[in-house]
C-alpha cells in the first residue's frame, strides 16, 4: 500500500525480534513469536495482547497488567450521549467508494480539519468495506510511523470491526482482476497481527454530522 511513508510490506523489512504479551488469552504469558502469542489469543473472547521492543519491557507490562486499550478491543455500545459527541478535529478520516459492490474500488484518507487529502489508492475490482478497511489500516500504520495516536474516523462499522478483529472478512471472488487486491490485505492483515495501536477507532455519526470529510461525494 503506497502513500505516506511506502508499503506494509516494507514496513515489515529489516524489523527487529518484538516480544508479546498475553495478559488474556488461553494461557497468559510473554511470548517471542507473534505465532505462540497468536495461539493464545485466536478465538478467545475479549483476549488482551501487545507487542514490545525488548524482553525487558514486555515483562514489566505483564506484571503491571493489562492497558485499558491493548490487542483486540471491543466497541463500546452505541448511545445517545456518543451520537451527540463532538468530533475531534485533530484526526483523520477515511472513505472508500465502488463503482458497484463489488466494482471498481478506491479510497482515502483526509486531515478532519483542513480536509486536506493524506492518501489515495485504487483497485479495478473490490468492494466499499475492503476498502474502508484498508483505509483505516493505512491510516494507523501512517500514524503509528509518525509517532502519532490521533483518531481514525470510518463511517463503516463492519470496516471497524474487521480492523479490530485483525481480519478482513470478505467473500470477494479471489481471481486475476483482484490478485493484486488480496495480496495487499494480507500486507495489511499482516500489519495488524505485528503491530500494537492506541489510535482510537471513531464511527463517524452520519446521521448527526453529515457526510464524513473523506467522503467522495457520489451518492
Amino acid at each position: 500500500m503506497k502513500g505516506e511513508g511506502g508499503t506494509f510490506a516494507g514496513m515489515s523489512k529489516g524489523k527487529k525480534q518484538k516480544f508479546y504479551v498475553v495478559w488474556k488469552g488461553a494461557q497468559p504469558g510473554v511470548y517471542t513469536t507473534w505465532a505462540a502469542a497468536q495461539a493464545q489469543v485466536k478465538g478467545y473472547p475479549g483476549a488482551q495482547f501487545m507487542s514490545f521492543e525488548s524482553e525487558a519491557e514486555a515483562r514489566q507490562a505483564f506484571q503491571r497488567g493489562a492497558p485499558v486499550r491493548s490487542g483486540v478491543a471491543k466497541s463500546p455500545p452505541k448511545s445517545k450521549a456518543a451520537s451527540g459527541a463532538s468530533i475531534i478535529q485533530d484526526s483523520i478520516c477515511v472513505d472508500a467508494a465502488c463503482s458497484g459492490n463489488p466494482g471498481k474500488m478506491e479510497y482515502q484518507g483526509v486531515d478532519t480539519r483542513s480536509r486536506e487529502k493524506i492518501f489515495h489508492q485504487e483497485f479495478p475490482l473490490g468492494t466499499n468495506n475492503i476498502g474502508e478497511f484498508l483505509a483505516i489500516v493505512h491510516a494507523l500504520a501512517m500514524l503509528q510511523k509518525k509517532g502519532s495516536q490521533i483518531p481514525v474516523y470510518s463511517d463503516s462499522r463492519n470496516a471497524i470491526k474487521w480492523v479490530r478483529t485483525g481480519k478482513c472478512k470478505t467473500t470477494l471472488v479471489h481471481n486475476a482482476k483482484t490478485a493484486h487486491l488480496y495480496e495487499v490485505i494480507g500486507r495489511a492483515e499482516t500489519w495488524l497481527a505485528t503491530h500494537s495501536f492506541s489510535n482510537p477507532l471513531l464511527k463517524w455519526e452520519t446521521e448527526v454530522w453529515g457526510e464524513i470529510p473523506a467522503d467522495f461525494g457520489r451518492k
